[in-house]
């Protein structure tokens, strides 16, 4: 039975005719429906309106409605005009952010300049070529380290791949990154869920329960944060603690906003990218067999492929900030535009055979997986690369008949394109 909760919702009447994307039923059955869906919103004229509704019990009241943008052209035609389309205003997601959750929600993605400027020019001295250099071996040691394991474990050779691979790999590497205990790690992994989670029953569907854990989380960056200060180790965290611009460092409370925003999209967007991508070699394995025949030579377009064909974030929202265009649509300041990835990493306009899982698909045109470029395109890029290249490189070497032997069990979002669980077999 489908679940069609909606607490609240804005006075507005989805557009007639169209696939209504603010309906909680439309992100939690039939997933094959969406791409007919995101193809009749990218042939509608202009950008159609739609109400926002809560799904998750809360005290906070729903805002007017958002303009959806779903076309190639229009992402990223937004998000290269920072000026026109913003981020500062409320937040990414459809919602706006209230007090209390700006507090620990309020990083970098949800900043213009100049002060989104300042942090991430701040932020990305943890982020140097030398930096990256330095984990690209840890990478590959995790890699080797999670297949081990998973052979041992699972002498049946069968498993859930999430648990044993996808979910671990990203996350056991960001938080040695950050100079996390290991002790830690699985604590971390269970906010993590929570917070990218909420709605689906399994990690908390209340306004109280995304509050516990965001106030958990926030106060044990800023600690961790206050430490690496005081006693700098060779960590990102040492790095971005005690890293000046301009004479300014991070305030424990800007380091503990960034912490929740690198640790969850450290973890959450990458294990869900190595899932799909599994999902999608067991469908498709003429692809795997295309890669894996020649990896070094299809490793560039076959990850970004991944990514594309995944796309883990489904959208994020903007605020117009002066009346101008978009799409064919005249907008007003204040209004709400939400950019749908999924849809755009679909738009046949751009991608010939969008719907086809190809691993020899050209780097251009981009996909959006990572953002569209502009001041907010995804600072961790070249790592989430990396580990996928590093994922699938192993699985190459030690497992290559490695496949999932049933359907995934998918995280009940709207804004994450989640995997929670994956039956393997090898």
């Amino acid at each position: 039975m489908a679940d069609t909760r909606a607490f609240k919702s804005s006075p507005v009447d989805p557009p007639d005719g169209l696939p209504d994307i603010s309906d909680w039923a439309f992100w939690t059955t039939e997933r094959d429906r969406r791409p007919a869906a995101w193809k009749q919103l990218r042939d509608a004229p202009g950008l159609p309106f739609f109400p926002e509704r809560t799904f998750i019990e809360s005290p906070l009241e729903p805002g007017p409605g958002y303009y959806a943008v779903t076309r190639h052209e229009d992402v990223w035609q937004a998000s290269r005009h920072p000026d026109l389309f913003c981020s500062g205003r409320g937040g990414v997601n459809i919602g706006d952010l209230n007090q209390e959750l700006s507090e620990f929600f309020g990083s970098m993605i949800s900043m213009d300049d100049p002060k989104h400027f300042r942090l991430r020019s701040i932020v990305s001295k943890g982020f140097t070529p030398k930096h990256i250099a330095a984990v690209e071996e840890q990478v590959k040691s995790k890699a080797t380290e999670l297949v081990d394991r998973m052979i041992a474990e699972h002498p049946d050779r069968t498993a859930d791949f999430v648990e044993s691979f996808a979910g671990p790999f990203p996350l056991e590497i960001i938080c040695s990154m950050m100079g996390i205990p290991a002790s830690d790690t699985r604590q971390i992994f269970d906010w993590t869920n929570v917070i990218l989670g909420v709605g689906d029953p399994e990690f908390g569907d209340t306004y109280e329960r995304l509050l516990e854990v965001a106030l958990a989380m926030f106060a044990y960056a800023q600690d961790l944060g206050e430490q690496r200060r005081a006693n700098p180790t060779d960590d990102i965290t040492s790095a971005m603690m005690t890293a000046e611009v301009d004479g300014e460092r991070l305030t424990a409370q800007e380091f503990g906003s960034f912490f929740i925003l690198l640790v969850v999209a450290g973890n959450e967007t990458t294990r869900n990218a190595i899932s799909h991508g599994l999902k999608a070699f067991t469908d498709h394995p003429e692809q795997r067999d295309v890669w894996f025949g020649d990896f070094d030579a299809h490793t560039r377009t076959a990850v970004d492929e991944i990514v594309r064909w995944a796309t883990p974030v489904i959208h994020f929202r903007r605020t117009v900030t002066q009346d101008t265009t978009l799409g064919g649509r005249e907008l007003h300041e204040g209004d709400k535009i939400v950019m749908f990835y999924e849809s755009a990493n679909r738009d046949e306009r751009v991608f010939e055979h969008p719907d086809r899982f190809d691993v020899l698909r050209p780097l251009q045109p981009a996909q959006v997986g990572f953002g569209a470029g502009g001041p907010h395109f995804c600072l961790g890029a070249n790592l989430a690369r990396r580990e996928i290249t590093m994922a699938f490189d192993e699985i190459r070497r030690r497992l290559p008949d490695l496949r999932s032997t049933a359907e995934p069990d998918y995280l009940q979002s709207n804004f994450i394109n989640g995997i929670k669980r994956l039956p393997c077999a090898w």
